[in-house]
C-alpha cells in the first residue's frame, strides 16, 4: 500500500537528536508500512492519485489559522474523500479532517491536555472488546462538531471527540500514539510557562500510566486493511 505521510510541523531542533524527526517517529509507529514523507507545512504536497493511504501528523498550528498550506491541505482532504482513498489523522490531522469535511474545531475550554489520558469507547470498532484506552496527548484545540457522516468512537469528559471514523475512508484520533512518554514530557516541560504548574504536575503524574500504543497501532492497521465501512 503506497502511503504518504503529510507532515504538518517540524520537531524543535533541541529535541531532534534525542527523539528524532516526525518521519522517524511515524515510521517507527507504523512499522508495517513504508511512509513517503511530504512536508506539507513547507508546501510540499503529493498528488492524490499517487497514493492509497494518507497519514496526517500533529502540528503546533491551528486548523483554523489562515495559512495557505493549511487551506491547501483541506482541499487535498476533500480530494482524498472524492477519490476513495484512505486517510488517518493524528491530533492536528484529526482536527483538519473534521474542518475539511463540514465539522468544526475550536480552542478547548479546558485548556491544554498533556500527558496520558484515558478515553472511553462509545462503541466497539473492528470487534475490539476494549472498553477504554490510554493515549499520550499534547493539544489545546479540539473538534467541537463532527462531520455529518462521522461516527464517534471514543471520548472523555475533557475531550468528548477522542476518536471518530468516516465510513472506511477516514480514521481520526485526538492523541499521539506515535509519541513516547519521554518526548511528550520533554515538550510539555519546555512549555511550563505557557501551560502552568498545575497542568504540568498533573501530566507528570499521569505518566505513571502506560499508553496503549500497540493496541492503537493494531486498531489503525485494521482500518487500513478493512474494505467495508464501519
Amino acid at each position: 500500500m503506497k502511503t504518504a505521510l503529510l507532515i504538518c510541523d517540524h520537531v524543535s531542533p533541541v529535541f531532534v537528536e534525542k527523539h528524532g524527526t516526525y518521519p522517524v517517529m511515524y515510521q517507527q509507529f507504523f512499522k508495517e508500512l513504508v511512509l513517503e514523507p511530504f512536508f506539507v507545512c513547507d508546501d510540499h504536497f503529493p498528488e492524490v492519485n499517487d497514493f492509497d493511504l494518507f497519514i496526517i501528523t500533529g502540528s503546533r498550528y491551528s486548523v483554523y489559522d489562515a495559512i495557505p498550506w493549511i487551506t491547501r491541505l483541506k482541499i487535498l482532504i476533500r480530494e482524498i474523500a472524492a477519490n476513495g482513498r484512505k486517510c488517518i489523522g493524528v491530533c492536528f490531522g484529526h482536527q483538519i479532517i473534521a474542518e475539511a469535511l463540514d465539522g468544526k474545531v475550536k480552542k478547548a475550554s479546558v485548556g491544554y491536555l498533556i500527558g496520558v489520558h484515558t478515553f472511553r469507547m462509545k462503541q466497539s470498532l473492528y470487534d475490539s472488546e476494549k472498553s477504554n484506552y490510554n493515549v499520550l496527548m499534547l493539544c489545546q484545540d479540539q473538534v467541537s462538531k463532527l462531520p455529518s457522516n462521522a461516527k464517534l468512537i471514543a471520548g472523555n469528559d475533557q475531550c468528548p471527540v477522542g476518536m471518530y471514523v468516516i465510513g472506511n475512508q477516514f480514521f481520526a484520533i485526538q492523541g499521539h500514539p506515535e509519541f513516547t512518554k519521554d518526548y511528550d514530557r520533554d515538550v510539555f516541560l519546555s512549555r511550563r510557562e505557557k501551560m502552568g504548574d498545575q497542568k504540568i504536575e498533573e501530566a507528570l503524574q499521569s505518566l505513571e500510566k502506560d499508553p496503549d500504543t500497540e493496541w492503537l497501532y493494531q486498531l489503525m492497521m485494521k482500518f487500513v486493511r478493512t474494505i467495508e465501512a464501519f
